[in-house]
């Protein structure tokens, strides 16, 4: 039986501060690791003590075994716990600790070899006569063979990173022209995420549910599950919302696939906690995709409506204690939902975001509302780590309830200084097909298609109206009251993004009434606090959220985030050119890709280059016809936002 006292935790952000909070409530003495560029982040501060692995790059930190094990040395951890993603499913760190006896929080290294190659856990599961996809699994990789298979197996199919998972190098190809370039981006992909570029073909289940299992298994022989997870909602093949139980599961279908699920364990002698994800048609017939040999992102709903504490379960194991209940005693009630709050902007097809984070807090607090994050005011978000900042989850007694709570959670949980897709996030929860449990993994793709959230935002008049209110207010001398008797009218001019307004500005005794373009607002005894505006309007009481820094003023309306520049006193700004030809990196991050040459000419919308950043790749495509004249950053540079890639002369460009 393994004992031990102190507990490292292996990674950073919320899942680091899930971890250190429960060991620290069952008594364990806790240490954190962290990178050069999470020096100040809360999972630091959280910790008895904390060790620096290196620089903020994932592989000089994170990834860097030798680094991690010398920090469970310095400070005398006996055990590891992984989280998830990083070395979480590494058999050779899991080997490493086994090599240094250091008890590793997480399943057996044989599992963990087994269950982290897609095509050998497919084999074994075919062997064990769990249900699989048709697909091809095989070890010859070169692309005639794949391009064969693919002819065999026919079109749609999934390519699949065969060491990965997350949505890293997974694309869904539709013909057989689009093959040979989704499987290069794979391949690239899973090389950059996970060190091997091996695939898989599957056939692909189109419009299913994904659903997933939790099981248990300890040294004692014992094994359960404990219900499951419908992580349908995704983009990019990442899981955005998750809920537990699943609304489309029967109670018969659950059984099997719980039972089917414990068979994976068994069949791999599975210790500690682990996922067993399955895709299930419209006629709930369920295929076996993979088994996660790890905590999962989405754990907490299982949580909330299990009443276990699932990281209580894995310390537990992993000192030799049985499973603290066998399958009869394990019981769901009620409903939980869970949403990732992502530093991304959905209207720029969700592209990362890095940036400072000015203000962030929940407004909202009831039973069964949980969040959790590792993210602070005036903490950076880089474009080193995954873009997820925090978890959304709300429980309740059905279904309705916990989508109601968690709606709410998330309207009075500004996060102001970082885009991210908290509309987005509302958007689908509010929509009918969600709220009726009808939504599969299509339902991002045919369903929000039209959603504001992935258009180009239009400032409403009376957004811009708050935003001169606050200018205002923030200038007067009394605490927010009305600056009165000094001018009739006062002039000001906000921006927005590239937009300016100029708005009129005019103090009465009990209102102050703003004009914007042919709109009037009279806002009657504003009241200006901390972080809230309070106001009438139209004899209706409302209250918005702010925030300001030096230079810019953000607000939220009617779910939206706004974020305005007061430029009544400054001077007047250059219009920056559209379409000159300039491609600016649009994030920090690495140039895994240069596609063209300087003398090259290339047409709007051709990808010249692709830039790799929070482990996805984006590309980088003309802005208009022409000639590329420069390209000043190489293949495999690692750029900042906002430097310059490549400049093309306009084909039709003449003197002036």
């Amino acid at each position: 039986m393994a004992t031990f006292q102190k507990i490292l935790v292996a990674n950073r952000g919320e899942i680091a501060v899930r971890v250190l909070r429960t060991a620290k409530a069952m008594g364990f003495d806790t240490v954190a690791v962290y990178s050069e560029a999470d020096r100040d982040a809360p999972h630091v501060a959280m910790a008895d003590e904390a060790v620096c692995v290196g620089p903020a790059t994932v592989s000089e930190s994170y990834l860097n075994i030798t680094r991690i094990l010398n920090a469970a040395k310095l400070t005398g951890a006996e055990a590891v716990h992984p989280g998830y993603g990083f070395l979480s499913e590494n058999a050779d760190f899991a080997a490493a600790c086994a090599q240094a006896s250091i008890v590793f929080i997480g399943p057996g290294i044989e599992a963990i070899k087994l269950m982290g190659c897609k095509s050998a856990s497919k084999k074994a599961m075919l062997a064990a006569g769990v249900p699989c996809i048709p697909g091809y699994q095989g070890e010859a990789q070169d692309e005639a063979t794949l391009r064969a298979e693919a002819d065999k197996i026919g079109y749609p199919l999934m390519i699949k990173a065969a060491a990965g998972g997350g949505g890293r190098g997974m694309r869904l190809v539709h013909t057989a022209t689009e093959f040979s370039e989704q499987l290069r981006t794979a391949k690239s992909e899973a090389l950059n995420a996970f060190g091997s570029n091996l695939v898989i073909l599957e056939k692909a289940v189109l419009q299913p549910r994904h659903i997933e299992i939790q099981v248990f298994a300890d040294n004692h022989g014992n094994a359960v599950y404990l219900g499951e997870r419908d992580c349908s909602v995704q983009r990019r093949h990442q899981k955005v919302v998750e809920e537990a139980p699943s609304p489309f599961v029967t109670p018969e279908l659950r059984k099997q696939m719980g039972e089917a699920a414990v068979d994976v364990a068994r069949a791999c002698d599975y210790r500690g906690a682990g996922t067993v994800e399955f895709l299930v048609d419209a006629a709930r017939n369920f295929y076996f995709l993979e088994m996660n040999t790890r905590l999962q992102v989405e754990h907490p709903v299982t949580e909330m409506i299990t009443g276990q504490d699932l990281v209580a379960w894995q310390i537990n194991v992993a000192q030799g204690q049985p499973l603290p209940q066998q399958q009869d005693e394990i019981v769901l009630r009620g409903h939980a939902i869970e949403v990732r709050l992502y530093a991304e902007d959905p209207r720029q097809n969700f592209l990362p975001q890095t940036g400072l984070i000015q203000h962030w807090q929940s407004h909202f607090q009831a039973e069964g509302v949980r969040i959790d994050t590792g993210i602070q005011a005036g903490q950076s978000v880089s474009a080193f780590y995954d873009p997820m900042l925090a978890k959304v989850i709300a429980w309740g007694k059905d279904r309705e309830e916990a989508r109601r709570k968690l709606l709410r959670t998330l309207v009075h949980s500004p996060l102001f200084g970082v885009t991210v897709n908290t509309r987005f996030l509302i958007e689908a929860l509010r929509h009918p097909k969600f709220a009726a449990g009808e939504a599969t993994t299509a339902f991002i793709a045919e369903s929000l298609q039209d959603s504001p959230s992935l258009r180009p935002l239009e400032v409403s008049p009376l957004a811009v109206a708050l935003a001169t209110l606050l200018a205002h207010l923030r200038q007067s001398p009394a605490s927010g009251a009305p600056m009165l008797g000094l001018q009739a009218n006062w002039p000001y001019l906000l921006r927005h993004g590239e937009t300016d307004f100029r708005t009129q500005l005019s103090p009465q005794r009990e209102q102050i009434s703003i004009t914007v373009g042919e709109e009037m607002f009279a806002f009657e005894m504003p009241r200006l606090q901390t972080d809230k505006l309070e106001f009438g309007l139209k004899q209706v009481r409302q209250t918005i959220y702010w925030h300001a820094d030096a230079s810019r003023l953000y607000l939220q309306y009617a779910d939206e985030i706004y974020c305005f520049e007061d430029r009544t006193h400054a001077p007047p700004l250059k219009k920056q050119q559209r379409g000159s030809g300039q491609l600016n990196a649009p994030m920090d991050g690495a140039l895994v890709a240069v596609l063209v040459e300087v003398g090259q000419t290339v047409q709007h919308g051709n990808t010249l280059m692709v830039l790799e950043a929070m482990k996805m790749e984006h590309p980088i495509k003309a802005d208009i016809d022409g000639v590329v004249t420069e390209l000043p950053a190489p293949q495999g540079t690692q750029v900042k936002l906002g430097q310059r890639l490549a400049l093309i002369q306009a084909e039709n460009k003449t003197d002036e």
